[in-house]
This record gives structure tokens, sequence and C-alpha cells, in this order.
């Protein structure tokens, strides 16, 4: 729970009246049916302790990603886990791009980690460089990275990502790779660590719920890792039940959706090249991006113009490298993204 006004993330529609929010980058179509039915049913039983081990779940995960059960782990959100594996490894240096999901630094604080603060930069896209593993070095316990990157939208590309995992090996660091948005990126950039992680890997994929299958209220997320030594001891920091039975529930029924995923990334490729035509009309700076939202640059107060409008986008000073004229915004339905523009060309012509 949040006690102060800290709050550094997208989603807060409880402190303003909001009619569309554009600062999650969720599915637009929202939970499936089916997902929203099946927490119903399951909440009808909420008497019972939930299954401590999520066995059904860390099956159907295990058919889907192909990695064995052993190798899965579950829990309450994608950042339950960030805290969590962090905590195991309580590494003593860690190698972190910025800018990006702010909670990798919350976590690594909590731990009392030295962090090597990496400023990717604007002229290069805010994307890793080609000499990017000669920064990771044998002093570098961990490095932290999210693909696509939160938010920049912008996924590492297959041949520098396995150099960077074969320069892990080399020097003994440990690798987390946030994958959360990549299921809602476009197929052909989407490159992930799973199929090519072995046995023993200092290697942790970190994936949710959240953004696929709009169940960021019921909170689930999962990971996968080869090397059982860090699994035993994350479980081992994890408290009882802390996956809940309506989110189990959920989560195996959103993993028996077959077309769902592929109708999302047909509309999001559609929808982001609309917006991203629109905006360049209105002359607004926006990142080129690889997933369901987009960076735009150079609009001071464009936050606070369109929350007069009852429009909630996420405003991105408060990430490392960023400044009071970045802000994202989601990619939502067409009806949703006309009124966005309707409203941007209202603030703009102003």
């Amino acid at each position: 729970m949040i006690i102060n006004n800290t709050y550094g993330h997208g989603g807060d529609i409880y402190k303003n009246e909001i009619e569309l929010d554009f600062s999650v980058n969720i599915n637009p179509f929202g939970t499936p049916p089916e997902v929203v039915e099946a927490a119903a049913k399951a909440a009808a039983d909420m008497a019972a302790y939930p299954d401590p081990y999520c066995g059904n779940l860390r099956d159907k995960l295990a058919e889907k990603t192909g990695a064995d059960v052993q190798h899965i782990i579950c829990g309450n959100g994608a950042a339950e886990l960030i805290f969590q594996f962090v905590q195991a490894l309580k590494p003593a240096k860690t190698l972190l791009p910025e800018p990006s999901f702010s909670e990798y630094e919350s976590a690594l604080d909590a731990a009392g980690c030295e962090i090597v603060h990496f400023r990717l930069l604007r002229e290069n896209g805010f994307a890793l460089q080609e000499d990017f593993p000669d920064r990771i070095t044998e002093d570098i316990s961990l490095l932290m990275l999210c693909s696509p990157n939160n938010p920049t939208g912008v996924c590492i590309p297959e041949d520098l990502l396995l150099r960077i995992l074969e320069k892990c090996r080399k020097t003994g660091t440990w690798l987390f790779l946030d994958e959360c948005f990549l299921d809602l990126s476009d197929a052909e950039k989407a490159a992930s660590l799973i199929p090519v992680m072995k046995e023993g890997d200092k290697a942790f994929v970190l994936k949710a719920f959240t953004k696929m299958y709009g169940m960021a209220g019921v909170r689930l997320g999962y990971g996968i890792c080869k090397n059982t030594e860090m699994t035993d001891r994350m479980c081992g920091l994890i408290q009882p039940w802390n996956v809940s039975c309506v989110a189990q529930a959920a989560g195996i029924a959103a993993l028996s959706l077959k077309d769902w995923p592929e109708k999302t990334r047909k509309v999001i490729a559609e929808e982001k090249a609309y917006l991203v035509e629109k905006l360049k009309e209105l002359r607004i700076s926006v990142l080129p991006s690889d997933t369901n939202f987009l960076l735009l640059s150079g609009v001071p107060g464009l936050y606070e113009k369109l929350l007069e409008k009852k429009i909630l986008i996420r405003r991105c000073a408060n990430y490392h490298g960023l400044d009071d004229g970045d802000c994202r915004i989601a990619v939502r339905t067409h009806a949703e993204n006309e009124r966005l523009i309707a409203a941007l060309k209202e603030v703009m012509h102003a």
C-alpha cells in the first residue's frame, strides 16, 4: 500500500475524473470475457486458500513457453518478482541502462546495491548500441534490461541480445530481462531470451499477464529461470499463498485463448501507425516504437492540458534521462485514439 504522494506510475485514475486513460499500456480490448468469467467463478470459492504452488497454472505456462515446470515461478504481479529476485541475489553492483522502469532502481536501493547508471542517448533513439556488451565487466553482479524498454518502446535486437547473454556467461554476471511487453510487440522485433537459455544459466526472464490480458487489477506475473539455486532462494522469500485463487484461475483461462494475442497485435500495429501519422501532422515528436505505446517529446505541460479534458497520459519527467517535455501514450482502440488526437489538436492549436 502506498501511503504518501510519491506514486510514479501510470493508471492513477483515483485522484481525478478520467474519461480516457492512455497512461497505462494495457491491451486496448481490455480483459477477455473468458478471463472475467473464470475470475468470477474462482471468487465464489474464496473461502479456500489458493494453491501455494500454482500447480495448474505452472503446468499451463510450461505448455505455452516450453520451459520445465520447475523453472517457472509465479508472483503477485511482475513487481513482486522484481523485488524478490533482487533480494534473493543481493547483488553488489548492478548495471542499469536508463531511462527504464523505475521499480528496478527501487528494488536495488532496497537491497543496498551499488547502481551503475548507464544513460541511453536521445540521439540514438534510447537504444542499446552494438558496443554495449563491453560495459559488462567481471565486477558487475547483475545487468537489468527491459525489452521492449519502458517507456521508450524499443526492443533489443536478437543478435545484440545473444551477445549480451554470452558476455554475461563469460563474466559471471546475472542477466535479468523484463519481457512483460514482448507479447504485444511487432513480431519481427520480439526476440525472447527463453529459447536460448541453458540449464544453470545466470539468467531470469520476467513475464506478466497484466498487459496482453488486461489483468492489472488481478496481479499475476511469472518468471522463467533455469538456475534452480536462484528459484529456490526466491521461493524461500515469497510469502505463502502470494497468488490468489482468482489470479490463478484468470491466468489459466487466459492461456487457453489461442487467437487473442494475434488479434491484439494486428490492431496495435494498425492503430500505432494511425497515431504516429496524426502526431507527425501535429508536429509532435514521437519515438519509433516496437510495441503498444509511444514516447512523445518536446511538449511541456501536455499532461496538465489533457488532464483538463479528462484524458490521462503518462508524464515521464521522473525517468532518468527524460524531462518535462516527455510523455508516454498507450495505443488504444480507434475510437479512443481519435478522441485523443482531437484533444491534441485543440491543445496544440491553443
